[in-house]
């Protein structure tokens, strides 16, 4: 074999040994032969060498390589897409020293600018439980005990309770609200002794005071201990008092020590906004001090309600329910509840505390009885069904037949008979008002109630308000027809109640009522002022002006004559609604509403008595509602600058009006004439008015009377004057007078302010219709003044 030739499956560059020949090999095996050089490799041997990759193996750890990239990354993703947000908050909390600036909560104020509600300045001690840490483990633990101890020694607080607090692992924890100075300065010398410098603060905070104590409780509402609003004012406009927290952040290492020198980051707190209500509170003292006598007088078993309203604006001047309560302590029973207070159970404790917070006269609905018959005359008047003065227009034989059902008259035992409109308001006549009602229909009815705002809430402002209670209309029958005309047997709150009669006073516009007169930002100054709403008009004024004038005849000749104030015209309606057969329990309600003066109307008041117990008195809303409402109109009317009947006003000679001469024209252009000037007109006529021709008028052309005066005026061939008796003006005010002569199509002419003392023409004597009576006017010690 030639030795040059290279040994293909040897690598190796050295030279093959020489081959022998084993003879005893027959079958010419080759061997290599074993040399002391280890590079040499047997043929008949696995391969395997350290020094070549093994492709299997380099495949295997690839893929684990690649695997567990690919979960890393994964997870990478994991911590920053999915849970990104929550470890940044949780870095910043660890790195974060986050110290809250509360707000100074606003104040609220009556109309006149007296504080009803204001914060006092006070501290809250809080700790951060996580910078209370010594140099070791031993030192943190004495330190916490040490400050558990001494916090729990100064505010008379449990030390295990407070002792958890400060091992706690949250950043801030809360040790005490609302504390006084005396305790703030002995916290601050304990910490001096024990070289306390960091973790305990002293945050100043407010706490809520009311100044006037129980004056419109239900009205203004409280706060709770963390200055939020519960109940009232408080509650409703609680956003708009509270403000925006502001806080101080600065940064700590990650031994939750704070970093000198750290960036600091302040945020100003945005204090509350202070409120000013329409409430006045000299009005609101009165109401509640008539109230509380009333509702002690009668013994009113549910108390009672009153709401006072300029129903040109809507703003309520006043609303009080009583019993009421104290706002600087509310979670004590009032001396009404205090008497069952301890017999109750835990559930019916917090029952009766809601019940002593309520405000009956938004968030509690009742029958209003006959006060609502202002309603139906209204929608009656206005839909032309009837007029206020047409002879024998109902009959009252002491009860009306519905569907077999008998409904008494409150006076059965003396029916009323043949009535007007007018009579059956003054008498509070029930069976009148059922014919009137079944003459106008339930669907006229329900437009009307929606008109008036009476199936939806006020949006007054007030806490709590609710709604009313109807039948549908289609499950309205003849019964139910009846008894709404008079005002049972569904549900309304006294706030939608006062509102519906502030329509009619108002000339039949419907005001939205409003308790907030202005919002003042106490950052800025700037001053949002509430302006008067208009819903609707929902009466033309004409029909509003013959519905007063009833009220006010209800005042001087019918159920209302307890309302009475001498030297001011007022009109009223009497109300009483008893209880169901299924729920006698809840007893009568009686209740009357007031508005005044007549003209100009500029005061609604509605009082609402719940349930009078006192025999003595009774429960007619006439003779146990109306006499309180007159006391609080006495000292309201004069406190409100609204003028009493006097000549300087009305019958002073600038304010006189000359009769003009409208003989010779016709019925039509004479009453235009007569309406311009201010005059109102009466015609006598069986003619066609538009070609008519005037023959003869009372007053003659000349006269001076003042507004409103009647004019009478006769077509040709009609000229026979009517006579009518003169009644008796003596010991009236003008309003009265006023009222009586102008019922008998009479004027007047007046010398002197106060009550009647003289008239020229006597009681009983025949006039002709239009006749002017002069009568003497003198002041009395029992005027209003």
């Amino acid at each position: 074999m030639d030795t040059n030739k290279k040994d293909i499956k040897n690598k190796n560059t050295h030279k093959k040994p020489p081959i022998k020949t084993d003879k005893k090999n027959d079958k010419n095996t080759v061997k290599i032969k074993k040399e002391k050089d280890s590079n040499v490799i047997s043929l008949n041997r696995k391969f395997d060498s350290k020094n070549l990759i093994y492709t299997p193996k380099l495949r295997n750890t690839f893929i684990v390589i690649l695997i567990i990239f690919i979960l890393l990354l994964g997870r990478l993703g994991y911590l920053q897409f999915v849970d990104g947000a929550y470890l940044t908050e949780m870095a910043y909390q660890q790195q974060a020293i986050n110290q809250i600036l509360s707000p100074k909560r606003g104040n609220i104020y009556d109309a006149t600018g007296q504080a009803l509600a204001i914060s006092s300045q006070v501290d809250t001690i809080t700790i951060n439980p996580t910078r209370i840490v010594g140099d070791t483990d031993e030192e943190t633990k004495t330190l916490k005990e040490t400050v558990a101890k001494g916090l729990s020694d100064i505010f008379a607080l449990d030390y295990n309770e407070t002792l958890e607090k400060v091992n706690s692992s949250s950043q801030v924890e809360t040790i005490i609200k609302k504390v006084e100075q005396e305790k703030v300065d002995e916290l601050e010398t304990w910490m001096d002794e024990n070289d306390i410098s960091v973790g305990i603060n002293i945050d100043e905070d407010t706490k809520r005071y009311y100044p006037y104590g129980d004056l419109a409780s239900s009205v203004i509402g409280f706060c709770g201990s963390d200055n939020q609003g519960l109940s009232g004012i408080e509650s409703k406009w609680d956003s708009v008092l509270t403000g925006t927290p502001g806080k101080i952040v600065s940064s700590q290492d990650s031994s939750q020590k704070e970093i000198p020198n750290a960036e600091e980051t302040y945020i100003s707190a945005e204090n509350g906004s202070d409120i000013t209500l329409t409430i006045d509170v000299k009005i609101q003292s009165t109401i509640e001090k008539y109230l509380e006598q009333a509702v002690e007088k009668y013994e009113c078993e549910d108390g009672g309600n009153v709401i006072v309203m300029n129903p040109q604006t809507g703003d309520i001047l006043g609303m009080a329910c009583y019993p009421d309560y104290d706002l600087n302590t509310p979670y004590t029973p009032n001396s009404t509840l205090a008497q069952t207070y301890d017999s109750l159970s835990t559930e019916e404790k917090s029952e009766a505390l809601y019940k002593m917070w309520s405000n009956k006269s938004v968030a509690e609905s009742y029958e209003p009885g006959s006060t609502f018959k202002i309603i139906t005359a209204s929608v009656a008047l206005e839909e032309g069904i009837t007029t206020t003065d047409k002879a024998g227009d109902f009959y009252c034989s002491g009860s009306q037949i519905v569907e077999d059902r008998e409904i008494k008259c409150w006076r059965w035992y003396d029916p009323h008979e043949s009535q007007t409109l007018r009579r059956a308001l003054c008498n509070s006549c029930n069976p009148a008002f059922i014919q009137l009602a079944q003459r106008i229909g339930a669907s006229t009815l329900y437009k009307y109630y929606q008109a008036f705002g009476l199936f939806e809430t006020t949006d007054s402002g007030l806490y709590g308000e609710q709604t009313s209670i109807f039948h549908d209309l289609d499950d309205v029958g003849p019964v139910e027809l009846a008894t709404y005309a008079f005002g049972q047997r569904f549900q309304v709150t006294p706030l939608q109640m006062i509102t519906a009669v502030s329509c009619v006073a108002n000339d039949g516009v419907l005001m939205k009522p409003n308790i907030i007169k202005s919002i003042t930002n106490t950052d800025t100054g700037a001053v949002t002022e509430t302006q008067p709403t208009e819903v609707r008009q929902v009466l033309s004024k004409e029909t509003a002006s013959k519905v007063k004038s009833m009220m006010e005849s209800v005042v001087l000749e019918g159920t209302g004559k307890n309302v009475q104030v001498s030297g001011y015209s007022i009109g009223g309606k009497s109300g009483t609604s008893e209880p169901t057969e299924a729920n006698k329990d809840d007893g009568y309600v009686s209740s009357f509403v007031a508005i005044s003066p007549i003209e100009d109307t500029q005061v609604v008041i509605l009082l609402t008595l719940y349930d009078p117990q006192n025999k003595q008195y009774g429960y007619q809303g006439g003779s146990v509602a109306a006499p309180v409402v007159s006391q609080m109109l006495s000292e309201i009317l004069p406190y409100l600058g609204v003028p009493s009947d006097t000549t300087e006003e009305d019958n002073s000679a600038e304010n006189l009006i000359t009769v003009p001469d409208v003989r010779n024209k016709t019925l039509t252009e004479a009453k235009k004439v007569l309406t311009d000037a201010g005059f109102d007109c009466n015609i006598v006529s069986s003619g066609d008015e538009n070609a008519t021709l005037v023959a003869d008028q009372n007053p003659k052309p000349g006269a001076k009377l003042a507004a409103n005066s009647i004019i009478m005026l006769y077509g040709e061939g009609d000229t026979v004057a009517t006579s009518v008796s003169v009644p008796d003006l003596s010991n009236m005010n003008l309003s009265q007078a006023k009222n009586a002569l102008k019922a008998k199509n009479l004027n007047i002419s007046v010398t002197g302010s106060g009550i009647v003392t003289t008239q020229d023409y006597a009681a009983g004597e025949l006039v002709q219709e239009g006749t002017i009576i002069s009568v003497n006017l003198k002041p009395t010690l029992t005027d209003a003044h």
